[in-house]
C-alpha cells in the first residue's frame, strides 16, 4: 500500500484511493514494457476508430491518444463522418484486423443511430478486441479466461488489488447493470470468490441492499444516487459515475462528502477510477502485442 496510491483523510480517517497516482505509477511500468518490446523490432499499435462529431467522444479519444504517447505506444486515429455507412465501417475493421502492425482496435462509443454496434463490435479480431466488448472475449469472462477485460472494471479490480482490500468471501453490491461496467464488473468479483449482489436502476428499496455491502462498486449514472444511510460504516466504496452538473462541476454517483464520513476507503470524482480506465486499455494493447512477440501466453483457444 503506497502513500501516493492512498491519501487519509485526516478530518474522518477515511482513506481515498487515488487512481490517478495508480495510473502514473503503471504508465512507468508500460513504458518499460514498451522499450522491451520495441528490442524485439515490435512497436505496439492502437487504432482509434471515432465516428461523428460527438465532443464528450473527440475528448475521450485525445486523451486515450496521449496516453499511448506517453509510454510509446504507437495509436492512429481513424475518424468518420457520422454519415458513414454500416458496410464502410465493417470494411475499415477488416483492414485494421489484418494488419500486423495494429495490435488493438477500439471503436469509441456511442456510435450513431443507424450503425449496428452489435455487428461492429463483433467483427473486430477478439485478438485485437482491447476493449473486452466482443462476444468471444465477453464470454471468456463468464467462464472465468480474462482474455481483455472490459478497462472500467478492471481498473477497478487493479485499484482493489493495489489498495490491499481482500475480495474473497466479501459481500459486494454493484449498482449498475451495464454490460460495459456493471456486468463484468460482478463476473470478475465472483471469479475472486467475492459474493455479488447486482442492483440496477428498478431495484426496490436499493438502501436495503447497499447497506450489506463490505465493497460497493456505484455505476448508475446517477449523480447522488448513494447518500451515508445507505453504506454501511467501514465500507470500501467504489464511485464509477461521472455526472456533469449544470453548474459545470462533476461528481460522482456518491455523496461524496456524507460517505467517506463512513468509508473505509473511497474513490474521488474526478480522479478515481477514471484515470484507470484509460490505464488498462494500455494494458490490454500492451498484452496483444506480447502475445504476438511470445512473451506473453495467448490466451485464445486454437
Amino acid at each position: 500500500m503506497t502513500s501516493t496510491a492512498l491519501k487519509e483523510d485526516q478530518q474522518t480517517g477515511a482513506k481515498l484511493i487515488d487512481g490517478k497516482a495508480v495510473s502514473l505509477k503503471m504508465r512507468e511500468e508500460q513504458k518499460a514494457r514498451v522499450e522491451a518490446l520495441q528490442a524485439l523490432g515490435i512497436t505496439p499499435g492502437l487504432a482509434v476508430v471515432l465516428v461523428g462529431e460527438d465532443p464528450a467522444s473527440a475528448i475521450y479519444v485525445r486523451r486515450k491518444v496521449k496516453a499511448c504517447e506517453a509510454v510509446g505506444i504507437k495509436s492512429t486515429s481513424y475518424r468518420h463522418p457520422a454519415t458513414i455507412t454500416n458496410e464502410e465501417l465493417l470494411v475499415l475493421i477488416g483492414k485494421l484486423n489484418a494488419d500486423p502492425n495494429v495490435h488493438g482496435i477500439l471503436v469509441q462509443l456511442p456510435l450513431p443511430a443507424h450503425i449496428d454496434m452489435a455487428k461492429v463490435l463483433e467483427t473486430i479480431a477478439p485478438e485485437k478486441d482491447v476493449d473486452g466488448f466482443h462476444l468471444y472475449n465477453v464470454g471468456a469472462l463468464v467462464v472465468g479466461r480474462q482474455i481483455f477485460p472490459p478497462c472500467t472494471p478492471y481498473g477497478v479490480m487493479h485499484l482493489l488489488e493495489h489498495s490491499d482490500i481482500p475480495i474473497e468471501g466479501r459481500n459486494v453490491v454493484v449498482v449498475g447493470a451495464s454490460n460495459i461496467v456493471g456486468k463484468p464488473m460482478a463476473l470478475m468479483l465472483m471469479a475472486r470468490d467475492a459474493t455479488v449482489a447486482i442492483c440496477h436502476a428498478k431495484t426496490r428499496d436499493l438502501g436495503q441492499f447497499t447497506i450489506l455491502a463490505d465493497i460497493l462498486v456505484v455505476a448508475a449514472g446517477v449523480p447522488n444516487l448513494i447518500v451515508p444511510q445507505m453504506v454501511k460504516t467501514g465500507a470500501v466504496v467504489i464511485d464509477v459515475g461521472i455526472n456533469r452538473l449544470p453548474d459545470g462541476s462533476i461528481v460522482g454517483d456518491v455523496d461524496f462528502e456524507g460517505v467517506r464520513k463512513k468509508a473505509s476507503f473511497i474513490t474521488p470524482v474526478p480522479g478515481g477510477v477514471g484515470p484507470m480506465t484509460i490505464a488498462m486499455l494500455l494494458e490490454n494493447t500492451l498484452l496483444s502485442a506480447e502475445r504476438k512477440a511470445g512473451v506473453r501466453e495467448h490466451g485464445l483457444a486454437d
